[in-house]
């Protein structure tokens, strides 16, 4: 059980390097810092990757978009104006790794919610059209594209589908689990999968990885993380036959999805993005809640799941420790499957997002944070690097939950880099509110505080509430929207 959290020391109120170190100290965190952001050709950040080659690129940099779960797309999964806005701020970022660029559905049933984007031959024009937008924003912003890469993440949402409508979940699931079945409307054993809708399902794949190759993408990341169908394949634990189980069971999906894209004579490179660990789920803590105001979260009450099967890279006998001992192993596997990056996260969004994505203020459906976001930071970024000092040669490693730092993001992110802890630093919520950061750090050296991402959560609390996803707070176009309005009156009611 979480200790009760003493308050909070927002990072805007640390005023100096040496103040966030010593901040560090008394939370009792190895977190290296350097004392002030390095510029190119002197930074680590601007330093090209290791000679992995995707797509016959080599990355000119270290910073990296993260995907993220788009909620403004057409209704059959096209591309919108909001989307392409979105793309054209990647390609502004300065960063050489596009991640994926968002989560995108490899069929509709598998859509998060009904404006995700579905990657079909009817809306190929606008993959198409996205990847152009990067290639030319960036090269008018920022020159030479032949180290640029990017990507698109396939994914099917599995226990969090709501492809038709926003409010409704419609979930398919890997197997029955005692935690997260009611808090998702998991009612009847036929919303398991059974093992022959798995076929389809990878004939699925293989034909998004098909059409992402002709729509000019440089690999596909085959999401493994967050909760979604494919990671919860991995902690399929309890579920009979040969998709549940043992490890060569549990992983079969992946397997079967590259021998399907490789069948199919397509050479695109590979990408995983992979929740290394995971804990049990949370929620606010009753004791402590007021109306409108939610407590610490605390985690649901596990003593009658014990040994804990139900997660991956979770200590069985007290899952609020990660065991990544399986993780090593599944990296291994990629390497083996020529997967050339694993995108490295943490637990979900949907039940234990302070895992996932260390932030001050909770969305509207989560909990205070039930320790110092800092603490998440640092997780994350440990357990990266213990995954990354066993990787297989030529597997590239992406860090994650680095947008919490604020002021501080660039130099811990040098600092890992230099020290060999990750290959890249990827960022999510901050290319939302800041895409500048990249290129500002690496031309100036100078960052703008005003754009920087205070992990206010109305990026989640938005489509939380149905509305299109966006920085509300902080970028402009958001702001003077309608939504902007709901928003707020989301969370007077929330």
């Amino acid at each position: 059980m979480p200790m009760p959290p003493r308050p909070l020391v927002r990072i805007p109120s640390i005023k100096t390097v040496a103040d966030f170190r010593q901040h560090t100290v008394t939370l009792g965190l190895e977190l290296p810092c350097d004392d002030g952001i390095l510029t190119a050709p002197d930074s680590p950040l601007a330093q090209p990757a290791p000679p992995v080659l995707i797509n016959g690129k080599r990355l000119g940099n270290r910073w990296a978009v993260q995907p993220m779960e788009g909620w403004d797309g057409t209704t059959s999964g096209g591309v919108t104006d909001e989307v392409r806005r979105r793309w054209q701020r990647f390609g502004e970022s300065g960063a050489k790794l596009v991640c994926g660029g968002e989560a995108i559905a490899v069929r509709p049933d598998g859509r998060a919610n009904p404006n995700q984007l579905v990657l079909s031959a009817p809306n190929l024009p606008g993959f198409v059209e996205l990847v152009r937008l990067v290639r030319r924003t960036h090269q008018e912003r920022h020159g030479a594209v032949d180290d640029l890469v990017l990507g698109f993440q396939l994914t099917h949402s599995g226990r969090f589908c709501r492809p038709t409508d926003k409010r409704r979940m419609e979930p398919r699931v890997a197997y029955r689990h005692p935690l997260l079945d009611a808090k998702f409307g998991v009612t009847a054993d036929t919303q398991v999968l059974a093992d022959a809708e798995l076929e389809p399902l990878v004939q699925a794949y293989a034909t998004a990885a098909d059409l992402a190759r002709e729509a000019g993408a440089d690999f596909v990341d085959l999401k493994h993380c967050h909760g979604y169908l494919l990671h919860e394949f991995l902690s399929a634990h309890t579920r009979p036959g040969p998709y549940g189980g043992a490890f060569e069971n549990r992983t079969r999906l992946l397997r079967e999805i590259v021998q399907a894209i490789r069948a199919r004579g397509n050479p695109i490179d590979l990408a995983v993005r992979l929740s290394a660990f995971d804990f049990v789920p949370f929620r606010p803590d009753p004791a402590s809640s007021q109306p409108g105001k939610p407590g610490p979260g605390i985690p649901d009450d596990f003593g009658a799941c014990l040994p804990y099967r139900y997660g991956f890279g979770v200590n069985p006998e007290n899952p609020l420790e990660p065991d990544l001992t399986e993780a090593h192993r599944f990296l291994g596997l990629c390497a083996t499957l020529g997967v050339k990056l694993v995108n490295l996260t943490a637990g979900s969004p949907y039940y234990n997002p302070h895992i996932q994505r260390p932030a001050a203020y909770p969305p509207s459906d989560g909990y205070q944070p039930p320790e110092d976001p800092l603490v998440g930071v640092a997780r994350q970024i440990h357990v990266v690097r213990q995954l990354k000092a066993r990787a297989p040669a030529g597997l590239l490693v992406l860090g994650s939950a680095y947008s919490y730092l604020q002021e501080y993001l660039p130099q811990v992110a040098q600092a890992v880099v230099r020290q060999g802890w990750t290959d890249l630093v990827g960022i999510g919520r901050m290319i939302l509110s800041y895409p500048g950061i990249v290129a500002d750090t690496l031309r100036t050296g100078q960052l703008n505080p005003r754009l920087l991402c205070r992990t206010f959560s109305d990026c989640t609390t938005a489509p939380r509430g149905g509305l299109i996803s966006g920085c509300y707070p902080l970028d402009d176009y958001y702001a003077a929207r309608p939504e902007a309005t709901e928003l707020k009156r989301l969370k007077r009611g929330a």
